[in-house]
This record gives structure tokens, C-alpha cells and sequence, in this order.
């Protein structure tokens, strides 16, 4: 069986993408973040909670504050890209749900008074939202550069605050010369579906 999405769309999105470690000095503008965010908040999330918040880095002074956040081999990628955007969890999300779940506005205080429980709901479904947000720079046809090394608390402090969890950092822009390291195996259909 073949699928759907035209083999070059295929390509795009999934097979030639890549982690981009360079970009060329191109600027990614407004529009085309606002294109991406407007495809991919249409990905499904647990009670539509959608609690991925988007922090875009542009000045040149909140981009050094946070190149010293970034584990020492992402600070030039990072210090380079066009656009940065560090990817959070809103942990008050269920303020939202009245609007966001209407049919059901008591899920807020029903699932989702306590805070552990919206931490936890937090982070998967904002995790699951990244993951939108990475095809979604894709499909607008730049490059992705998401990292996790860096130093979480610090990043929290300096951009964020109590109430959101950072993800990642996500470098984003169209790929420089040898952007791309030699891609790492995947494991095969075997190896990961179990039929029961």
C-alpha cells in the first residue's frame, strides 16, 4: 500500500530532512513562523490542551544570553542561525481549556486542578506539539536544528518563568554548507511493531 502525501512531500517532510548544524544568513521572517504555527496547531494534543508556547529569539542581546545557556558545541550553531526558537511547556494551560474544549469546559478543574497532573499533560502533549512544529518548518521548506543540550534551569530563569518548562532550543533557517552530519541508522519495521 502506498501512501497518500505525494512522494515528494515524503521526501520533504521525512526522508531527506535532516538536523540542519549550518544555515546561510537568509532571514526567517515573521510570516513563515506564523505559517508554521498556523499548519501545525491543527495536530491533535489530549483535550485539545495545546500547551506548547513558542519564545522566538531575535535580538542580538537575547541571542547571546542565550548561547551561554546552550552546551558548548551547540553555542555556534545557535549563535548563527537565523532564527531561534525555544520550544515550552505551559504548565497553567488548562486556563485555556474552557475555550480550547468547549464542549467540555469542566475538564480544567475535572483533570486538571492539580498541578502535577498538568506538568505531566504538559509535557507529553507539548513534546507531541514540537515534534508538529519541526514538520512544520519542514513543509515551509527550511531547515530544523533541534537540541536539547543546554542548560534547562538557566534557560527557564533567563527567558521563561515558573509557570513553563523548556523542550528544546530549535535553530531554524534555510542550510549552509555542510549542514548535514551522515545520517544514523533507524531501526526496522520489525524491530519496533509487535503485533498482539
Amino acid at each position: 500500500m502506498s501512501l497518500v502525501l505525494d512522494p515528494a512531500a515524503q521526501d520533504l517532510l521525512f526522508r531527506e530532512a535532516r538536523t540542519a548544524n549550518t544555515f546561510t544568513d537568509e532571514p526567517v521572517t515573521d510570516e513563515q513562523v506564523q505559517a508554521i504555527y498556523d499548519l501545525v496547531k491543527y495536530g491533535p494534543t489530549a483535550f485539545n490542551q495545546s500547551p506548547l508556547r513558542i519564545t522566538l529569539v531575535r535580538s542580538p542581546e537575547a541571542r547571546e544570553r542565550l548561547v551561554q545557556h546552550m552546551a558548548e558545541g551547540n553555542r555556534p550553531k545557535t549563535a548563527a542561525a537565523p532564527l531561534v526558537a525555544i520550544l515550552s511547556a505551559d504548565n497553567e494551560f488548562h486556563d485555556e481549556l474552557p475555550h480550547l474544549f468547549p464542549h467540555f469546559p469542566q475538564a480544567k478543574d475535572a483533570f486538571f486542578s492539580e498541578r502535577p497532573a498538568r506538568e505531566g499533560a504538559a509535557l507529553l502533549n507539548s513534546a507531541l506539539q514540537a515534534a508538529y512544529f519541526i514538520v512544520g518548518v519542514r513543509a515551509a521548506g527550511l531547515a530544523a536544528g533541534p537540541m536539547t543540550g543546554l542548560d534547562f534551569e538557566g534557560v527557564r530563569k533567563e527567558f521563561l518563568d515558573d509557570d513553563h518548562t523548556p523542550l528544546m532550543v530549535v535553530n531554524i533557517g534555510r542550510p549552509g554548507p555542510d549542514a548535514w552530519f551522515p545520517r544514523s541508522p533507524r531501526l526496522s519495521y520489525e524491530q519496533v511493531v509487535t503485533t498482539v
